[in-house]
Protein backbone atom coordinates (compact mmCIF):
# COMPACT_ATOMS: atom_id res chain seq x y z
CA UNK A 1 0.00 0.00 0.00
CA UNK A 2 1.36 3.29 -1.84
CA UNK A 3 -0.27 5.72 0.98
CA UNK A 4 0.23 4.11 4.70
CA UNK A 5 0.39 6.94 6.87
CA UNK A 6 -2.61 7.13 8.57
CA UNK A 7 -2.49 10.92 8.37
CA UNK A 8 -2.88 10.45 4.72
CA UNK A 9 -6.20 8.16 4.85
CA UNK A 10 -8.29 9.52 7.11
CA UNK A 11 -7.69 12.63 5.25
CA UNK A 12 -8.86 11.44 1.64
CA UNK A 13 -11.59 9.75 3.78
CA UNK A 14 -12.79 13.37 5.69
CA UNK A 15 -12.18 14.87 2.23
CA UNK A 16 -14.45 12.66 0.35
CA UNK A 17 -17.25 12.98 3.26
CA UNK A 18 -16.79 16.68 2.45
CA UNK A 19 -17.52 16.54 -0.94
CA UNK A 20 -20.32 14.11 -0.68
CA UNK A 21 -21.97 16.39 1.41
CA UNK A 22 -21.28 19.71 -0.24
CA UNK A 23 -21.62 18.78 -3.86
CA UNK A 24 -24.94 16.24 -2.76
CA UNK A 25 -23.88 13.76 -5.94
CA UNK A 26 -26.94 11.87 -6.91
CA UNK A 27 -25.67 10.03 -10.39
CA UNK A 28 -23.69 10.68 -13.53
CA UNK A 29 -24.11 14.31 -13.75
CA UNK A 30 -27.18 14.52 -11.18
CA UNK A 31 -27.01 17.65 -8.88
CA UNK A 32 -23.15 17.45 -9.27
CA UNK A 33 -22.37 20.99 -8.15
CA UNK A 34 -23.10 23.17 -5.64
CA UNK A 35 -24.94 25.88 -7.28
CA UNK A 36 -27.02 22.99 -9.74
CA UNK A 37 -28.68 21.82 -7.16
CA UNK A 38 -30.90 25.30 -6.78
CA UNK A 39 -31.77 25.12 -10.50
CA UNK A 40 -32.30 21.74 -11.25
CA UNK A 41 -34.77 22.29 -14.61
CA UNK A 42 -30.91 23.40 -15.92
CA UNK A 43 -29.15 20.36 -14.46
CA UNK A 44 -27.77 18.33 -17.33
CA UNK A 45 -27.31 15.22 -16.13
CA UNK A 46 -25.96 13.04 -19.30
CA UNK A 47 -24.91 13.13 -22.51
CA UNK A 48 -25.02 10.13 -25.23
CA UNK A 49 -23.38 10.68 -28.67
CA UNK A 50 -23.20 7.76 -31.38
CA UNK A 51 -23.07 6.17 -34.58
CA UNK A 52 -27.12 5.04 -34.94
CA UNK A 53 -27.52 1.53 -34.86
CA UNK A 54 -31.18 1.43 -35.68
CA UNK A 55 -31.71 -0.13 -38.90
CA UNK A 56 -31.30 1.58 -41.91
CA UNK A 57 -30.14 4.40 -40.22
CA UNK A 58 -26.38 3.99 -40.92
CA UNK A 59 -24.86 7.48 -42.16
CA UNK A 60 -26.47 9.29 -39.27
CA UNK A 61 -25.36 10.34 -35.58
CA UNK A 62 -27.50 10.28 -32.38
CA UNK A 63 -26.93 12.94 -29.59
CA UNK A 64 -28.87 13.17 -26.23
CA UNK A 65 -28.42 15.17 -24.03
CA UNK A 66 -30.55 14.42 -20.34
CA UNK A 67 -31.40 17.15 -18.50
CA UNK A 68 -33.91 18.13 -14.72
CA UNK A 69 -32.71 14.53 -12.87
CA UNK A 70 -34.51 12.98 -10.22
CA UNK A 71 -38.06 13.29 -11.88
CA UNK A 72 -40.52 10.96 -9.79
CA UNK A 73 -43.46 9.75 -12.25
CA UNK A 74 -46.23 11.03 -9.76
CA UNK A 75 -44.35 14.80 -9.59
CA UNK A 76 -47.76 16.75 -9.82
CA UNK A 77 -49.61 18.76 -10.60
CA UNK A 78 -46.98 20.75 -12.53
CA UNK A 79 -44.64 18.07 -13.40
CA UNK A 80 -41.68 18.85 -15.46
CA UNK A 81 -41.41 21.38 -17.93
CA UNK A 82 -38.08 22.60 -18.88
CA UNK A 83 -37.06 26.65 -18.30
CA UNK A 84 -38.69 28.88 -20.70
CA UNK A 85 -36.01 31.45 -19.35
CA UNK A 86 -33.29 29.06 -20.29
CA UNK A 87 -30.87 28.51 -22.80
CA UNK A 88 -30.05 24.81 -23.67
CA UNK A 89 -27.51 24.17 -25.65
CA UNK A 90 -25.40 21.33 -27.86
CA UNK A 91 -22.53 22.53 -29.30
CA UNK A 92 -20.25 20.30 -31.69
CA UNK A 93 -16.86 21.03 -32.65
CA UNK A 94 -15.32 19.89 -35.77
CA UNK A 95 -12.02 20.89 -36.35
CA UNK A 96 -10.20 19.65 -32.65
CA UNK A 97 -9.64 23.47 -31.71
CA UNK A 98 -11.82 23.02 -29.05
CA UNK A 99 -14.45 25.81 -29.69
CA UNK A 100 -17.80 25.23 -31.16
CA UNK A 101 -18.38 25.03 -34.87
CA UNK A 102 -22.07 24.25 -34.83
CA UNK A 103 -24.18 24.73 -32.07
CA UNK A 104 -27.99 23.84 -31.06
CA UNK A 105 -29.90 25.96 -29.42
CA UNK A 106 -33.30 24.86 -27.62
CA UNK A 107 -35.48 27.45 -26.19
CA UNK A 108 -38.67 26.57 -24.54
CA UNK A 109 -42.23 28.03 -24.40
CA UNK A 110 -45.12 27.11 -21.07
CA UNK A 111 -48.55 28.31 -21.93
CA UNK A 112 -50.55 27.17 -18.96
CA UNK A 113 -53.78 27.51 -20.93
CA UNK A 114 -55.78 26.00 -17.98
CA UNK A 115 -59.53 25.62 -17.96
CA UNK A 116 -62.92 27.16 -15.82
CA UNK A 117 -65.71 25.03 -14.19
CA UNK A 118 -68.71 27.24 -13.22
CA UNK A 119 -68.99 26.07 -9.68
CA UNK A 120 -72.04 27.70 -7.85
CA UNK A 121 -72.67 30.14 -10.50
CA UNK A 122 -68.97 31.33 -10.37
CA UNK A 123 -66.49 30.30 -12.94
CA UNK A 124 -63.23 29.31 -11.23
CA UNK A 125 -59.93 28.18 -12.82
CA UNK A 126 -59.41 24.42 -12.11
CA UNK A 127 -55.73 23.34 -10.55
CA UNK A 128 -54.77 20.17 -12.76
CA UNK A 129 -53.33 20.29 -16.20
CA UNK A 130 -55.47 17.76 -18.11
CA UNK A 131 -59.72 16.73 -17.77
CA UNK A 132 -59.64 13.85 -19.44
CA UNK A 133 -57.50 11.03 -21.34
CA UNK A 134 -55.09 12.47 -23.92
CA UNK A 135 -54.03 10.13 -26.61
CA UNK A 136 -52.02 10.95 -30.14
CA UNK A 137 -55.22 11.43 -31.87
CA UNK A 138 -57.23 14.06 -29.06
CA UNK A 139 -54.82 16.11 -26.68
CA UNK A 140 -57.87 18.43 -26.11
CA UNK A 141 -58.42 18.01 -22.86
CA UNK A 142 -54.45 18.87 -22.05
CA UNK A 143 -54.53 22.28 -20.57
CA UNK A 144 -51.16 22.95 -20.69
CA UNK A 145 -48.81 23.49 -24.08
CA UNK A 146 -45.24 23.33 -24.08
CA UNK A 147 -43.44 24.41 -27.26
CA UNK A 148 -39.75 24.86 -28.11
CA UNK A 149 -37.87 25.93 -30.84
CA UNK A 150 -34.11 25.46 -32.43
CA UNK A 151 -31.58 27.78 -33.49
CA UNK A 152 -28.33 26.31 -35.43
CA UNK A 153 -25.43 28.88 -34.76
CA UNK A 154 -22.57 28.37 -36.63
CA UNK A 155 -19.26 29.99 -35.88
CA UNK A 156 -19.78 31.11 -32.39
CA UNK A 157 -22.78 30.50 -30.04
CA UNK A 158 -23.30 34.36 -28.98
CA UNK A 159 -21.33 35.89 -32.50
CA UNK A 160 -22.54 33.46 -35.51
CA UNK A 161 -25.10 32.71 -37.80
CA UNK A 162 -28.19 31.14 -36.59
CA UNK A 163 -30.65 29.80 -38.63
CA UNK A 164 -34.14 27.81 -37.68
CA UNK A 165 -34.94 24.14 -37.87
CA UNK A 166 -38.13 23.40 -39.43
CA UNK A 167 -40.66 20.63 -39.76
CA UNK A 168 -40.51 18.43 -42.58
CA UNK A 169 -43.97 18.12 -42.67
CA UNK A 170 -45.06 21.65 -42.71
CA UNK A 171 -42.28 24.04 -42.42
CA UNK A 172 -43.01 24.99 -39.20
CA UNK A 173 -39.97 26.72 -36.85
CA UNK A 174 -42.11 25.51 -33.54
CA UNK A 175 -42.42 22.32 -32.40
CA UNK A 176 -43.91 20.81 -29.49
CA UNK A 177 -42.99 18.86 -25.95
CA UNK A 178 -45.56 15.69 -24.90
CA UNK A 179 -46.54 16.43 -21.61
CA UNK A 180 -45.05 14.29 -18.96
CA UNK A 181 -46.50 11.06 -18.19
CA UNK A 182 -49.20 11.87 -15.59
CA UNK A 183 -50.67 8.08 -15.30
CA UNK A 184 -52.21 5.28 -17.25
CA UNK A 185 -55.74 7.27 -16.65
CA UNK A 186 -54.73 10.13 -18.22
CA UNK A 187 -52.39 8.69 -21.15
CA UNK A 188 -53.83 5.20 -21.50
CA UNK A 189 -50.71 4.24 -24.39
CA UNK A 190 -48.18 6.88 -23.51
CA UNK A 191 -45.20 5.27 -25.72
CA UNK A 192 -47.78 5.86 -28.87
CA UNK A 193 -48.15 9.52 -27.74
CA UNK A 194 -45.00 10.29 -27.49
CA UNK A 195 -43.82 8.73 -30.83
CA UNK A 196 -45.78 11.13 -32.21
CA UNK A 197 -43.86 13.91 -31.22
CA UNK A 198 -40.78 12.33 -33.21
CA UNK A 199 -40.20 14.96 -36.46
CA UNK A 200 -38.54 14.80 -39.22
CA UNK A 201 -36.52 18.17 -39.38
CA UNK A 202 -35.19 20.18 -42.08
CA UNK A 203 -31.68 21.36 -40.62
CA UNK A 204 -30.02 24.30 -42.22
CA UNK A 205 -27.22 23.33 -44.63
CA UNK A 206 -27.91 20.09 -44.36
CA UNK A 207 -29.30 18.53 -47.28
CA UNK A 208 -30.75 15.20 -45.60
CA UNK A 209 -33.50 15.74 -43.20
CA UNK A 210 -32.97 14.05 -39.45
CA UNK A 211 -34.99 13.69 -36.94
CA UNK A 212 -35.89 15.25 -33.41
CA UNK A 213 -37.81 14.47 -30.35
CA UNK A 214 -37.98 16.20 -26.84
CA UNK A 215 -39.55 14.91 -23.75
CA UNK A 216 -39.24 12.65 -20.50
CA UNK A 217 -38.47 9.75 -20.76
CA UNK A 218 -37.05 6.94 -17.80
CA UNK A 219 -33.92 7.70 -16.13
CA UNK A 220 -31.41 6.07 -18.25
CA UNK A 221 -28.24 6.10 -16.31
CA UNK A 222 -27.56 2.94 -13.36
CA UNK A 223 -25.86 3.37 -10.44
CA UNK A 224 -25.44 1.84 -7.22
CA UNK A 225 -25.30 5.39 -5.95
CA UNK A 226 -25.68 5.71 -2.22
CA UNK A 227 -22.97 3.03 -1.65
CA UNK A 228 -20.70 4.22 -3.98
CA UNK A 229 -20.56 7.74 -2.20
CA UNK A 230 -20.70 6.35 1.32
CA UNK A 231 -17.26 5.74 0.79
CA UNK A 232 -17.40 3.51 -1.59
CA UNK A 233 -19.36 0.90 0.10
CA UNK A 234 -20.07 -1.80 -1.52
CA UNK A 235 -17.65 -4.31 -3.21
CA UNK A 236 -15.88 -3.18 -6.12
CA UNK A 237 -14.77 -5.98 -7.28
CA UNK A 238 -17.89 -8.12 -6.75
CA UNK A 239 -20.32 -9.12 -9.89
CA UNK A 240 -21.20 -6.31 -11.99
CA UNK A 241 -25.37 -7.17 -11.52
CA UNK A 242 -24.65 -7.65 -7.70
CA UNK A 243 -26.76 -4.28 -6.98
CA UNK A 244 -29.66 -2.40 -8.16
CA UNK A 245 -29.57 0.93 -9.60
CA UNK A 246 -30.74 3.29 -7.06
CA UNK A 247 -32.37 5.75 -9.51
CA UNK A 248 -33.81 3.53 -11.93
CA UNK A 249 -37.62 4.45 -11.03
CA UNK A 250 -36.83 8.09 -11.74
CA UNK A 251 -37.25 10.00 -15.38
CA UNK A 252 -35.68 12.98 -16.95
CA UNK A 253 -35.99 15.08 -19.44
CA UNK A 254 -34.34 14.17 -22.76
CA UNK A 255 -33.41 16.35 -25.97
CA UNK A 256 -32.94 14.36 -29.03
CA UNK A 257 -31.05 14.63 -32.47
CA UNK A 258 -30.70 12.62 -35.10
CA UNK A 259 -27.88 14.25 -37.95
CA UNK A 260 -26.78 13.21 -40.78
CA UNK A 261 -23.31 12.59 -40.10
CA UNK A 262 -21.56 14.65 -43.33
CA UNK A 263 -23.74 17.82 -41.73
CA UNK A 264 -21.69 17.45 -38.49
CA UNK A 265 -18.14 16.58 -39.95
CA UNK A 266 -15.81 18.99 -41.51
CA UNK A 267 -12.79 17.54 -43.29
CA UNK A 268 -12.30 15.35 -39.67
CA UNK A 269 -14.23 12.25 -39.54
CA UNK A 270 -13.77 12.94 -35.39
CA UNK A 271 -16.26 15.15 -33.62
CA UNK A 272 -16.47 16.49 -30.03
CA UNK A 273 -19.65 17.35 -27.97
CA UNK A 274 -20.48 19.27 -24.84
CA UNK A 275 -24.33 20.56 -23.61
CA UNK A 276 -24.85 23.48 -21.72
CA UNK A 277 -27.49 25.61 -20.37
CA UNK A 278 -27.36 29.42 -19.81
CA UNK A 279 -29.74 31.60 -17.64
CA UNK A 280 -29.79 35.22 -17.62
CA UNK A 281 -27.31 37.41 -15.25
CA UNK A 282 -30.46 38.97 -13.53
CA UNK A 283 -33.51 37.97 -11.63
CA UNK A 284 -36.06 40.16 -10.56
CA UNK A 285 -38.72 38.53 -8.30
CA UNK A 286 -41.93 39.95 -8.35
CA UNK A 287 -42.50 41.60 -4.31
CA UNK A 288 -46.04 41.74 -4.53
CA UNK A 289 -48.21 39.36 -6.87
CA UNK A 290 -51.30 40.34 -5.67
CA UNK A 291 -50.79 43.93 -6.83
CA UNK A 292 -50.68 43.23 -10.37
CA UNK A 293 -53.00 39.92 -11.44
CA UNK A 294 -51.69 40.48 -14.92
CA UNK A 295 -47.79 39.70 -13.98
CA UNK A 296 -46.68 36.56 -16.55
CA UNK A 297 -44.82 34.81 -13.51
CA UNK A 298 -43.02 35.42 -10.30
CA UNK A 299 -39.72 36.90 -11.38
CA UNK A 300 -38.80 38.61 -14.43
CA UNK A 301 -35.46 37.57 -16.03
CA UNK A 302 -33.00 39.84 -17.81
CA UNK A 303 -29.20 40.80 -19.40
CA UNK A 304 -27.07 38.08 -20.86
CA UNK A 305 -26.75 34.23 -20.74
CA UNK A 306 -24.69 32.75 -18.34
CA UNK A 307 -23.30 29.31 -18.35
CA UNK A 308 -24.84 27.61 -15.67
CA UNK A 309 -24.14 23.85 -16.55
CA UNK A 310 -21.58 21.97 -19.04
CA UNK A 311 -21.57 18.34 -19.56
CA UNK A 312 -19.39 16.41 -21.83
CA UNK A 313 -17.63 12.76 -20.81
CA UNK A 314 -19.54 11.33 -17.92
CA UNK A 315 -18.67 11.69 -13.99
CA UNK A 316 -15.94 14.73 -14.43
CA UNK A 317 -17.56 16.90 -12.34
CA UNK A 318 -18.68 14.43 -10.20
CA UNK A 319 -15.43 12.78 -9.20
CA UNK A 320 -12.54 14.42 -11.20
CA UNK A 321 -13.29 18.15 -10.12
CA UNK A 322 -12.11 19.16 -7.09
CA UNK A 323 -15.06 20.40 -4.77
CA UNK A 324 -14.38 24.01 -4.64
CA UNK A 325 -14.04 24.01 -8.69
CA UNK A 326 -17.43 22.68 -9.31
CA UNK A 327 -18.91 25.67 -9.93
CA UNK A 328 -16.52 26.92 -12.07
CA UNK A 329 -16.27 24.18 -14.62
CA UNK A 330 -19.81 24.46 -15.03
CA UNK A 331 -19.75 27.79 -15.85
CA UNK A 332 -16.48 27.11 -18.16
CA UNK A 333 -16.04 26.55 -22.03
CA UNK A 334 -13.89 23.81 -23.28
CA UNK A 335 -11.03 26.10 -24.86
CA UNK A 336 -10.09 27.18 -21.16
CA UNK A 337 -9.29 23.69 -19.44
CA UNK A 338 -5.69 23.31 -20.58
CA UNK A 339 -4.76 26.95 -19.60
CA UNK A 340 -2.35 26.55 -16.14
CA UNK A 341 -4.25 29.79 -14.97
CA UNK A 342 -7.55 27.70 -14.34
CA UNK A 343 -6.08 24.11 -13.49
CA UNK A 344 -8.61 21.99 -14.62
CA UNK A 345 -5.95 19.76 -16.33
CA UNK A 346 -4.04 18.88 -12.77
CA UNK A 347 -7.50 17.20 -12.14
CA UNK A 348 -6.76 14.99 -14.95
CA UNK A 349 -3.45 14.70 -14.70
CA UNK A 350 -3.12 13.88 -11.07
CA UNK A 351 -6.50 12.26 -10.25
CA UNK A 352 -7.09 11.72 -6.49
CA UNK A 353 -9.79 8.88 -6.67
CA UNK A 354 -7.30 6.35 -7.35
CA UNK A 355 -5.65 7.11 -4.42
CA UNK A 356 -9.20 7.23 -2.48
CA UNK A 357 -9.90 4.05 -4.30
CA UNK A 358 -6.83 2.50 -2.64
CA UNK A 359 -7.06 3.77 0.59
CA UNK A 360 -10.35 2.10 1.16
CA UNK A 361 -9.45 -0.73 -0.94
CA UNK A 362 -5.39 -1.73 -0.49
CA UNK A 363 -5.42 -4.53 -2.77
CA UNK A 364 -6.04 -2.08 -5.77
CA UNK A 365 -2.74 -0.14 -5.76
CA UNK A 366 -2.79 2.87 -7.42
CA UNK A 367 -1.04 4.11 -10.64
CA UNK A 368 2.26 5.88 -9.79
CA UNK A 369 3.12 7.36 -13.81
CA UNK A 370 2.39 10.97 -13.51
CA UNK A 371 1.11 13.23 -15.32
CA UNK A 372 -1.58 10.55 -16.44
CA UNK A 373 -1.40 10.86 -19.87
CA UNK A 374 -3.76 7.54 -20.24
CA UNK A 375 -6.26 10.15 -18.43
CA UNK A 376 -5.49 12.91 -20.81
CA UNK A 377 -6.47 10.42 -23.88
CA UNK A 378 -9.68 9.75 -22.74
CA UNK A 379 -11.19 13.09 -21.55
CA UNK A 380 -9.31 15.68 -23.06
CA UNK A 381 -7.50 14.67 -26.58
CA UNK A 382 -9.35 11.61 -27.43
CA UNK A 383 -7.48 7.85 -28.06
CA UNK A 384 -4.71 8.72 -31.12
CA UNK A 385 -5.85 4.86 -31.67
CA UNK A 386 -8.08 1.90 -31.22
CA UNK A 387 -7.51 -1.03 -30.78
CA UNK A 388 -7.83 -4.46 -32.28
CA UNK A 389 -8.30 -8.33 -31.77
CA UNK A 390 -4.48 -8.08 -33.32
CA UNK A 391 -2.38 -6.40 -30.49
CA UNK A 392 -0.16 -5.22 -33.46
CA UNK A 393 -3.09 -3.66 -35.20
CA UNK A 394 -4.56 -0.37 -34.42
CA UNK A 395 -7.18 1.84 -36.31
CA UNK A 396 -7.58 5.73 -36.14
CA UNK A 397 -8.97 6.33 -32.70
CA UNK A 398 -10.79 9.25 -32.01
CA UNK A 399 -8.54 12.10 -31.77
CA UNK A 400 -9.10 14.95 -34.07
CA UNK A 401 -5.72 15.86 -36.34
CA UNK A 402 -5.21 19.50 -34.86
CA UNK A 403 -6.29 18.81 -31.14
CA UNK A 404 -6.33 20.75 -28.74
CA UNK A 405 -6.82 19.39 -24.94
CA UNK A 406 -9.77 20.38 -23.87
CA UNK A 407 -12.88 18.37 -22.15
CA UNK A 408 -16.23 16.75 -24.14
CA UNK A 409 -17.23 13.76 -25.44
CA UNK A 410 -15.57 12.77 -28.91
CA UNK A 411 -16.45 10.30 -31.72
CA UNK A 412 -14.78 9.01 -34.64
CA UNK A 413 -17.84 8.95 -37.44
CA UNK A 414 -16.64 6.76 -39.37
CA UNK A 415 -16.04 3.58 -36.72
CA UNK A 416 -18.32 1.46 -38.07
CA UNK A 417 -22.15 0.85 -35.56
CA UNK A 418 -22.68 -2.20 -33.55
CA UNK A 419 -26.84 -3.18 -33.05
CA UNK A 420 -28.17 -3.54 -29.12
CA UNK A 421 -27.16 -7.43 -29.20
CA UNK A 422 -23.66 -7.78 -29.94
CA UNK A 423 -22.60 -4.00 -28.04
CA UNK A 424 -20.01 -4.65 -25.06
CA UNK A 425 -21.24 -3.01 -22.12
CA UNK A 426 -17.16 -2.00 -21.65
CA UNK A 427 -16.90 -0.02 -24.84
CA UNK A 428 -13.41 0.00 -26.13
CA UNK A 429 -12.16 -1.70 -22.88
CA UNK A 430 -14.44 -4.10 -23.79
CA UNK A 431 -13.32 -4.72 -27.78
CA UNK A 432 -16.21 -2.85 -28.67
CA UNK A 433 -14.81 0.44 -30.38
CA UNK A 434 -18.25 2.00 -31.19
CA UNK A 435 -18.47 2.28 -27.42
CA UNK A 436 -17.17 4.50 -24.51
CA UNK A 437 -15.14 6.41 -25.04
CA UNK A 438 -15.48 6.70 -28.45
CA UNK A 439 -18.44 8.52 -28.28
CA UNK A 440 -21.19 7.14 -25.75
CA UNK A 441 -24.43 4.90 -26.21
CA UNK A 442 -27.14 4.35 -23.54
CA UNK A 443 -26.10 0.63 -23.20
CA UNK A 444 -22.46 1.82 -21.97
CA UNK A 445 -21.67 0.74 -18.21
CA UNK A 446 -19.72 4.04 -18.10
CA UNK A 447 -19.24 3.38 -14.07
CA UNK A 448 -17.37 0.71 -14.42
CA UNK A 449 -15.74 1.95 -17.17
CA UNK A 450 -14.19 5.34 -15.92
CA UNK A 451 -13.41 2.94 -12.63
CA UNK A 452 -11.31 0.72 -14.58
CA UNK A 453 -9.91 3.50 -16.87
CA UNK A 454 -8.69 5.47 -13.47
CA UNK A 455 -7.20 3.05 -11.88
CA UNK A 456 -5.03 2.16 -15.43
CA UNK A 457 -6.70 -0.26 -17.76
CA UNK A 458 -5.38 2.02 -20.59
CA UNK A 459 -1.56 2.39 -18.93
CA UNK A 460 1.15 -0.52 -19.94
CA UNK A 461 0.84 -3.51 -17.52
CA UNK A 462 4.34 -2.16 -15.80
CA UNK A 463 2.83 0.83 -14.76
CA UNK A 464 -0.49 0.17 -12.74
CA UNK A 465 -0.48 -3.19 -10.99
CA UNK A 466 -4.53 -2.71 -10.73
CA UNK A 467 -4.82 -2.24 -14.53
CA UNK A 468 -6.57 -5.93 -14.52
CA UNK A 469 -8.81 -5.79 -11.51
CA UNK A 470 -12.84 -5.50 -12.76
CA UNK A 471 -13.64 -2.76 -10.91
CA UNK A 472 -17.63 -2.35 -10.55
CA UNK A 473 -20.47 -0.34 -8.94
CA UNK A 474 -22.48 -3.32 -9.34
CA UNK A 475 -25.46 -1.56 -11.04
CA UNK A 476 -25.30 -3.74 -14.59
CA UNK A 477 -26.66 -1.92 -18.03
CA UNK A 478 -26.70 -3.13 -21.54
CA UNK A 479 -28.07 -1.94 -24.86
CA UNK A 480 -30.84 -4.31 -25.03
CA UNK A 481 -31.94 -2.64 -21.94
CA UNK A 482 -32.96 0.54 -24.37
CA UNK A 483 -35.16 0.97 -27.16
CA UNK A 484 -32.87 0.13 -30.83
CA UNK A 485 -34.81 2.82 -32.63
CA UNK A 486 -34.62 6.39 -32.35
CA UNK A 487 -35.25 8.03 -29.56
CA UNK A 488 -33.72 5.33 -27.78
CA UNK A 489 -34.36 6.01 -24.48
CA UNK A 490 -37.36 4.54 -22.80
CA UNK A 491 -41.30 5.33 -21.89
CA UNK A 492 -40.67 7.21 -18.70
CA UNK A 493 -42.83 5.75 -15.52
CA UNK A 494 -45.95 6.81 -15.30
CA UNK A 495 -47.34 8.89 -12.18
CA UNK A 496 -50.37 6.59 -11.43
CA UNK A 497 -50.93 2.64 -12.65
CA UNK A 498 -54.67 2.39 -13.37
CA UNK A 499 -55.73 -0.78 -11.72
CA UNK A 500 -58.82 -3.12 -12.77
CA UNK A 501 -62.10 -2.28 -10.97
CA UNK A 502 -62.55 -5.01 -8.15
CA UNK A 503 -66.52 -5.65 -8.48
CA UNK A 504 -67.89 -6.42 -5.11
CA UNK A 505 -68.96 -9.86 -4.51
CA UNK A 506 -72.81 -10.14 -4.68
CA UNK A 507 -74.47 -10.78 -0.96
CA UNK A 508 -75.56 -14.47 0.07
Amino acid sequence: MKYKQQAIAASIGLALTMSAGLSTVQASSHREAPFITSIPKVDGTDLYMFSSYEAGREGFVTIIANYLPLQDGYGGPNYFALDPEALYEIHIDNDGDAVEDITFQFEFDVDNVGAELNIGGQSVAVPVINLGPISETDSSSLLRDETYTVNVVTDGRRNGHGEAITNVEDGASVFTKPVDNIGNKSLPDYSAYANSFIYDIDIPNCATPGRMFVGQRQESFAVNLGEVFDLINTNPIGPEDGEESIIADKNITSISLEIPKECLVDGDDVIGAWTTASMRQARVLNPAPNANPNAKGASVEGGAWSQVSRLGNPLVNEVVIGVKDKDRFNASEPVNDADADIGFGTYVQYPTLPAIIEVLYPIAPAPTLFPRSDLVSVFLTGLAALPTADPDVTVDGNQPANVVLAEMLRLNTTTPAVDAYNQHTMGVIGGDNAGYPNGRRPGDDVVDIALRVVMGRLLAAEDAESKTVDFTDGAAISATQFQSVFPYLNTPLPGAITDPVIEPEPEA
